[in-house]
């Protein structure tokens, strides 16, 4: 960025007013009273958002003072600082590390994740071997090798190697459940206002054929707390529910939804629980069996940095004799008694590449490695960034934090003004969005919301990103929304 870094330091309680004050006036304000953190490109578009004044410093030390847990500090009173995050001025790994185009700022690893260039290698290794005796491997070898992947997927997942198998990816998870299941006529499939669009096409298909109803349970946001979550799908139930689908982190607007209140308080109901965890796995620290759903579907492509085509589904054991995969096989009428019918049924689906699937445990230790606290410093980096990038973009855009910072991961979204004209588009791409990519090199997603011209931007966190990154979408985002 062009601009210098301008930060604030806290000012103690006792000089508070004294600060607004200098502020208000537009008197310089010593740097141990400043409050807040900004950059110099942004000052224009901020100063609504803040009577902090910008002060020029080139201290580190004091930048990581002024970021109180991760976010731009809301309580100027406060005195406790001994928990703070690390300098966000820099990626935490090399951006390197990924194929990434280095003249894109990539803001968008939610939506296919990135894979690093070593587990590509790993993957590309898998491949050559394959290829070079492909008997042997897929029949003699493939099926000891996809156990001890599931073995450690299944491990860092929390679920029982023998209820998860592996699936190409969360939507073909969701497919196989839903349409493994009986529906008779006027059974009620509830579902919230943020599932994931294709998602809900499974769940409108499978209602369609059967005569089944879709509910629609209504979760507002922006969201002042996560009783509302529990609140709106519990209100939604009727004795004819015969099974809820959420998303365990949702997609368009980054909510973590608590799925293990929904999953207890839907069990003393008679309900199963069919969680879409397509952005949980890495994104979250999981323990999929104590969730206590009946069925989870997750990716590995996004924040486990498996490549492309690595999905999980985990089915519990009480459920698996109904569950088929989305595509009959050879397994089908196998009679085979060594493992369970789940098993061998999604054990093979017909000739493939198993590649992504075996490159899930080289990718779950490459990163486990890239910072020196593991996955548990990657997930607390990426969700202190998020929300830093957040309220920073919150001060441009002159709004508040659309949910508690406890809703969100990795991911976080902010309502944007109204579409100002309607668009088609085979991938519905806003215009804006094309816009900050063609003119700006900044991928970031415009996500329709709820609905058109209702829009909202939604940024991700990731090792390779950095709180500059944010600042300069900030500051590319159109004065004139008209």
């Amino acid at each position: 960025m062009g601009g210098e870094i301008c930060a604030c330091v806290i000012c103690a309680k006792s000089g508070l007013q004294q600060t607004r004050r200098r502020a208000m006036s537009g008197r310089p304000v010593p740097l141990g009273m400043l409050a807040g953190i900004y950059f110099g490109d942004l000052a224009a578009n901020l100063a609504a958002a803040s009577v902090a004044p910008k002060v020029v410093i080139s201290s580190n030390s004091v930048l990581r003072r002024a970021l109180a847990s991760a976010k731009f500090v809301r309580d100027l009173t406060k005195s406790d600082f001994s928990n703070m995050p690390s300098d966000f001025q820099t990626p935490a790994a090399s951006p390197t590390l990924w194929a990434l185009d280095p003249q894109i700022t990539h803001l968008n690893h939610g939506a296919f994740g990135a894979c690093p260039r070593a587990i590509l290698d790993f993957q590309r290794d898998i491949r050559l071997r394959l290829e070079s005796e492909p008997t042997r491997f897929l029949v003699r070898e493939l099926e000891p090798l996809l156990d001890a992947a599931r073995t450690e997927l299944a491990r860092f997942v929390g679920a029982p190697m023998e209820n998860l198998v592996m699936v190409q990816n969360a939507t073909v998870g969701v497919n196989a459940v839903l349409r493994s299941l009986r529906f008779e006529p006027g059974d009620e499939i509830l579902v919230t206002d943020h599932e994931y669009n294709a998602t809900r096409n499974v769940i409108n298909y499978v209602a369609e054929r059967t005569g089944a109803r879709v509910v629609v349970a209504s979760i507002p946001f922006p969201l002042q707390r996560e009783d509302i979550i529990v609140e709106a799908i519990l209100a939604a139930v009727t004795p004819k529910t015969k099974i809820v689908v959420v998303d365990h982190v949702t997609s368009q607007t980054g909510l973590i939804f608590p799925v293990a209140r929904l999953a207890s308080e839907l069990a003393t109901r008679g309900i199963d629980l069919l969680i879409d965890g397509a952005h949980a796995p890495g994104m979250l620290a999981l323990d999929v069996q104590a969730l206590g759903a009946a069925y989870y579907t997750g990716n590995c492509h996004k924040w486990l940095f498996a490549p492309k085509g690595a999905a999980f589904l985990y089915v519990r054991p009480d459920r698996q004799e109904f569950i088929r995969p989305a595509v009959i096989s050879h397994g089908a009428n196998s009679a085979r008694k060594d493992r369970s019918r789940f098993q061998i049924e999604f054990g093979w689906v017909g000739t493939g590449d198993p590649s992504a699937w075996l490159a899930v445990p080289e990718a779950i230790r490459f990163m486990e490695k890239l910072l020196p606290g593991g996955w548990s410093e990657i997930r607390e980096r990426n969700h202190a960034l998020v929300l830093a990038g957040r309220d920073m973009l919150c001060r441009a855009l002159g709004c508040e934090p659309p949910c508690p910072d406890e809703l969100l991961g990795s991911l976080a979204s902010l309502p944007l003004p109204p579409a100002p004209r309607r668009y088609e588009a085979p991938l519905f791409l806003d215009p804006l969005q094309d816009a900050l990519l063609f003119e700006h090199n900044i991928e970031v997603p415009i996500i329709p919301w709820p609905s058109w011209p209702g829009r909202i931007l939604r940024i991700s966190a990731q090792v390779y990103n950095c709180l500059p990154q944010y600042a300069e979408l900030a500051a590319k985002l159109p004065a004139d929304w008209s």
